[in-house]
């Protein structure tokens, strides 16, 4: 069967794909932490940090703003709910550092690649102008800065 043909990212919701990237940057810099046997209390320092600064308002954002153009009873919606629930849980673990930051390597990934591939494109395809241009108001447009304090990934 063929795959369907990739859908471009309307404007609005680039920004949100943008912060995406950076999760999947975070995600290598974790695996890379794990392949180098750097200590995981380096590691759980910039995850703390990057989830308190770049993904708590990231899923505001979607909660708050894109969830709803389906509806929190779309099935799409139930797993992302769920899967930020688990992801949260996993940041704010602060016991079985390896295991968790494993963890949040894979289901992060994952995660994101269920919004970008599936969950992004059914609300592009449903939303009016006006919810796209709420979710284009509502992202801050700020340029990403990394936390470059301790790069445990170099």
């Amino acid at each position: 069967m063929k795959e369907p043909k990739p859908l471009k990212r309307d404007k609005a919701l680039q920004p949100v794909s943008h912060d995406h990237h950076h999760g999947l940057l975070l995600c290598w810099k974790i695996r890379t932490g794990i392949s180098k046997n750097i200590p995981p209390e380096r590691m759980k320092n910039y995850t703390d940090w990057f989830f308190k600064t770049h993904l708590i308002p990231h899923f505001e954002l979607e909660e708050s703003v894109m969830f709803p153009i389906l509806g929190n009873d779309h099935d799409l919606i139930k797993k992302a709910l769920a899967e930020h629930r688990r992801l949260k849980r996993l940041f704010e673990a602060e016991f079985d550092l390896i295991k968790n930051l494993s963890l949040i390597e894979e289901e992060l990934e994952q995660h994101i690649r269920f919004e970008e591939r599936i969950l992004f494109r059914e609300i592009q395809k449903l939303a009016t102008a006006e919810e796209l241009e709420l979710v284009e108001q509502k992202h801050t447009n700020e340029k990403f800065l990394d936390n470059t304090e301790d790069e445990f990934w170099k």
